[in-house]
Parts: C-alpha cells; sequence; structure tokens
C-alpha cells in the first residue's frame, strides 16, 4: 500500500508545473527548472547533404557557428540543460530570443509552436515508459529550426531518434536529399510513433485490470486502476496541445517551411489525432472500468445480504417457538409430557427444511 501511496504522489507532483525556482526573476531570465541537475552539457552534430554526412560528438558551442553559413543541412543536438551559460552563448551565437531560451529551459512547458521570423520555435514532449515499473516518463525537447540548421535542446541523453540517425547514415529514403524542415518533421514523427507504443503499454495495463477486476474485484486493483487514470491524465497533458502545433506548422506561411513536407505535416497531424482519440477512449475504458468494479462491489454485496436475510428470515420463526416454550407459565400442558422436548426440536428443523426448500424453489438464493 505504501509502495502504491507513493507511486500516486509522483503522479499528481508531476501534474503541476513547479516554479519556485523563477519567482520574483524577471522575463528572460536563464532558470533551469528540470530534474537532471547533474547532467553534463553535451553538444553533438551530423552534417549532410545528399551525397556527404559528417558526425562530431562533444562540439563546441563555436564551432557551431560556422555551420549556420553552409548550404548542407546541420542536426545540433544539445544535451543537458544544466549548464544554463552553454544554453545562452548557443542562443547568443544563433540569434535567439532571450524569452525563447528561458522556455526552453523552463522544461514544463505545454507543447507550443512560436513563428518568429528568422527560426521558428518548437517544444513537444517525448514520452517513454520505464522498463522496472512500467512508469511513464515525459522529457521536453525543444526544437529550433532556421534555414538550413535544426537545433534541438534535450534534457537527458536517450531519446527515439536512433532510428532517424540511422536512416541518415545509411542515405535511406528521402531524408538525405530534403532540407532542415523535413528533418525537423522526422524527428517530430519519431515522437509521435513512439506514442502508439506507450499507448500500447497503457492498453495492456488497463486490459489486464478489467480482467483482474471480473475476476476478484478489490481494493487493491481500484488503487491500480486511479494510478492508471492518473497516468492517462499525464499523458493527455503532454500530447492534447501537440495538435494544436502542429496544425500551426502544416497552416504555417513561414519561409522555412518548404511546400515539399505539407502533405508530410498533414499525415503527422492526422497520427496526433489518433493519438489522442486513443487516449480518451482509454479515458473511456477507465471510467467502463471503475464501474463495473462498483458495479461488481454492489453484487457482492448484495449476495452477502441475500444471504444473511435468508438467515435471518429461517430463525424467525424458530425464535417464535423457542420464544413460546421459554415463557414461565405454571399451566403449560406440553411441559410434563415426556416428548416435548425432542418434539419441539423435530418441528424446529422440519419449519427450517421448508422454508428452505420454499426459497429455492422460488430461486430466493
Amino acid at each position: 500500500m505504501n509502495k502504491l501511496f507513493k507511486v500516486a504522489d509522483r503522479q499528481l507532483k508531476r501534474l503541476f508545473i513547479s516554479v519556485s525556482d523563477k519567482q520574483g526573476t524577471p522575463p528572460g531570465t536563464m532558470v533551469y527548472t528540470g530534474t537532471q541537475k547533474t547532467e553534463p552539457l553535451r553538444i553533438t552534430v551530423i552534417d549532410y547533404d545528399a551525397e556527404t554526412i559528417s558526425e562530431q560528438q562533444d562540439v563546441t558551442t563555436e564551432a557551431c557557428v560556422a555551420l549556420k553559413e553552409t548550404n548542407t543541412v546541420s542536426w545540433i543536438n544539445v544535451t543537458g540543460l544544466n549548464d544554463t551559460e552553454a544554453v545562452g552563448r548557443i542562443g547568443s551565437e544563433f540569434g535567439i530570443h532571450p524569452l525563447v531560451l528561458e522556455d526552453i529551459l523552463h522544461t514544463t512547458q505545454r507543447p507550443k509552436l512560436e513563428d518568429l521570423g528568422d527560426y521558428l520555435f518548437l517544444v513537444v514532449r517525448m514520452l517513454f515508459v520505464e522498463p522496472d515499473t512500467n512508469a511513464i516518463h515525459s522529457e521536453q525537447i525543444s526544437f529550433i529550426l532556421t534555414k538550413h540548421c535544426l537545433i534541438s535542446f534535450q534534457e537527458a541523453s536517450g531519446d527515439v531518434f536512433d532510428v532517424i540517425r540511422d536512416r541518415l547514415r545509411k542515405g535511406h529514403g528521402r531524408i538525405r536529399k530534403m532540407g532542415a524542415d523535413y528533418l525537423l518533421y522526422a524527428l517530430m514523427d519519431a515522437i509521435v510513433d513512439n506514442y502508439f507504443l506507450v499507448l500500447e503499454k497503457t492498453g495492456e495495463q488497463i486490459e489486464g485490470i478489467e480482467q483482474s477486476l471480473m475476476e476478484n474485484p478489490n481494493s487493491l486493483l481500484l488503487n491500480e486502476l486511479y494510478a492508471q487514470k492518473r497516468e492517462l491524465l499525464y499523458i493527455r497533458k503532454a500530447i492534447w496541445p501537440l495538435r494544436e502545433a502542429i496544425g500551426g506548422l502544416e497552416r504555417g506561411e513561414s519561409k522555412l517551411l518548404t511546400a515539399k513536407i505539407s502533405a508530410y505535416l498533414r499525415d503527422l497531424y492526422d497520427h496526433t489525432i489518433q493519438v489522442i482519440d486513443t487516449v480518451e477512449t482509454f479515458r473511456d475504458m477507465l471510467s467502463g472500468v471503475q464501474d463495473l468494479y462498483l458495479s461488481s462491489m454492489g453484487q457482492k454485496t448484495n449476495q452477502v445480504m441475500q444471504v444473511l436475510t435468508v438467515i435471518a428470515t429461517i430463525f424467525i420463526p424458530l425464535t417464535f417457538v423457542a420464544g413460546i416454550y421459554g415463557m414461565n407459565f405454571e399451566h403449560m400442558p406440553e411441559l410434563g409430557w415426556k416428548y416435548s422436548y425432542p418434539s419441539v426440536w423435530v418441528v424446529m428443523v422440519l419449519v427450517a427444511i421448508g422454508m428452505l426448500v420454499y426459497f429455492r424453489r422460488n430461486k430466493w438464493f
């Protein structure tokens, strides 16, 4: 039980935005509010065009500046945001507004899209399931899209982009022939596809709870049910605003988005709607499972009350008979008969058996 309460407390804390570190600071103040306080800042770069590709690890902020002027597509991935000075230097070199940098470091932003002319700022949330506990975690991913560069900011190492990196290395598909806007689409598509995997795990857990409630409803399963409802609320909070952000990309008139990716963005928007529909379906399923639990408990209570009522009804005439012969009257003829005691027992047993037979014929129990 204590473990369940701890999990519930952790889930509730994730639903609320912590801004205590930023309270009273002026707009644009760079304060990191994430949980990964010890993750060192690390920059990796993948620079490519249709014919060539190069990868660099542990790149300095100064080396990233030269990528702005090249005609190749550069994916600059920044991992670890607790080094606010380094993030500030990157923002200064690429002309990123202080308010945007503030949002990048404030890692509980809702998914959103901002068109700032020379670049697009996009915030999404990456979901993944912890293998040991099956708990769902969320990480903020921030994107800065310029003409030839895509800068991504992550809280910690580890993401769902390995399949995109593999496609870039092998040159599969059209990704190497397209621009930075298509790379943004590909990364977003990987995030949305991973939502389906997370929801698949959630669906399996809901089905398991439903099956257990059908077989043996108990209070522990009810706690698991409420935990799943909080998980879905957490997922919904991370996914629901994404529809608006991707819709803004699809309908936007930014010069950084070419007409070639319009169809891909529409497809991505459709996938996002499917994810949201799945979340809403799971929420309805959990409500149905909760109703099933309450109905099962009510039915079990009714069965217990039915048995107790039958027992109490049988004892009413027996109590009547015992009450009559328990009176202390002096002149009661039956008291002097030597077979009176066994006769009373026979009468009481016959009455009880007769009532049981009558109840059974009428299917009262």
